[in-house]
């Protein structure tokens, strides 16, 4: 029998859904590099149910007690006597989800002597020491592709929120006002603009191809060059650094893995380079940006808008500084858990976790670390190290 912990994020506060504002749930048939979606055995649940939170289990709790395993379920995770350090000395997997990080250092792994296997439920592990992790020859895996999609959404979302000034319109809307030149002061057309990625992987690439038909000019940089015939398809420009980049786009959206050579490569420095007035989206990793360069940015009027849903660490505290800095369109990580995605990542989690208990192999895409090193997407995305530092900032989080 194993024990398996998931940290998940807490269930609506008007209770969890006994109806769903859809019927249905449509689903891709495959990915648009031709990866096929997560494949178990089995599923026990309805795609468009709300998996995530506590009171889903991703689904996984008839699966594992019937097969003999114990589940423990908890949002727990963060300060003095949480679950998820007291559950730790005997779990023999850990899952998680980016959007409510189960914050792995070094620390809770030398702790958790049973342990063999953290799961992320999404994509993006860096919420795992994975050089730790290899060190103790803990396999790593992750959902990868079940939620890129919907990020990439997201992204184009908070591009035109930002460009056409929609939040502030809709507040006056709401509140009863009609100022339109309120409302369009700070408001230009998305067309003519360029817009560059930083990473153009699965996400980024996805971006690329949403914007193409708004009449943008399109540029990006990854240390992985994309082959000629997808530049010349979207027309892009191809840079081999940030500042390169950041100098002639009008909209510069983050897409990277988080690990320590991406740490903080936004910041006060790097700015410097960014068009006065340019957006910046970063739906990434939090940590990527510098959080007090940014808000600074938008204080001086260097950046005109700031989005994403991604902050470090999460859940982030009352007092950070991107809760109340002008000119943004943050939201609290929602970007890759939409119900559409959580029911392939929880498919994916099971197809993953029946891998593990059948002695199959994982899918090679999953893996992130294997073997005592980084394997598979891990490490085609990743470099070693740990960029979890500061995470224990989690537990000053206080629900408003």
């Amino acid at each position: 029998m194993a024990k398996i912990v998931a940290v998940l994020y807490d269930d609506p506060i008007d209770g969890y859904p006994t109806t769903y504002a859809r019927n249905d749930c449509p689903q891709p048939e495959v990915y648009p590099d031709g990866q096929t979606l997560p494949n178990p055995k089995a599923i026990d649940f309805e795609p468009g149910q709300l998996l995530g939170s506590v009171s889903g289990e991703l689904g996984l709790r008839k699966y594992l007690e019937e097969n003999g395993h114990e589940l423990v379920v908890t949002s727990s995770k963060d300060g003095p006597n949480n679950v998820l350090d007291q559950e730790l000395h005997d779990a023999e997997i850990i899952i998680s989800q980016p959007f409510w990080p189960a914050y792995m250092t070094a620390e809770r792994i030398a702790k958790a002597k049973n342990l063999k296997m953290i799961v992320t439920a999404g994509i993006g592990s860096d919420h795992t020491d994975l050089q730790a992790a290899a060190e103790r020859d803990i396999t790593v895996a992750e959902v990868t592709y079940s939620n890129s999609n919907a990020v990439a959404e997201h992204v184009v979302m908070s591009t035109l929120a930002l460009v056409r000034n929609f939040i502030p319109s809709h507040d006056i809307a709401r509140n009863g006002g009609w100022n339109i030149a309120d409302c369009v002061s700070r408001s230009y057309d998305l067309e003519a603009m360029t817009v560059g990625t930083v990473a153009a992987g699965r996400i980024g690439l996805r971006v690329l191809r949403l914007l193409k038909p708004f009449g943008v000019k399109l540029h990006y940089m990854d240390r992985h060059r994309l082959p000629k015939k997808i530049e010349q398809e979207l027309d892009l420009t191809y840079h081999s650094s940030l500042e390169s980049l950041s100098k002639v786009c009008d909209v510069v959206t983050l897409n990277c893995p988080l690990h320590p050579e991406t740490e903080h490569m936004v910041n006060a420095e790097s700015l410097k380079h960014f068009k006065r007035g340019a957006y910046l989206i970063n739906t990434a990793r939090g940590k990527l940006c510098d959080k007090d360069a940014i808000a600074a940015a938008l204080e001086s009027g260097h950046l005109a808008g700031y989005a994403g849903d991604v902050w470090f660490p999460q859940p982030a505290p009352q007092d950070h500084p991107w809760r109340s800095m002008p000119h943004h369109g943050m939201t609290p990580h929602i970007s890759g858990t939409s119900l559409s995605a959580q029911a392939r990542y929880a498919a994916g989690t099971r197809e993953i976790l029946e891998c593990y208990f059948e002695g199959r192999p994982i899918r090679d895409e999953y893996l992130v670390v294997q073997g005592g090193a980084l394997a598979g997407v891990g490490a085609h995305s990743y470099s070693n190290g740990n960029a979890t530092s500061g995470s224990e900032d989690a537990a000053n989080f206080q629900p408003a």
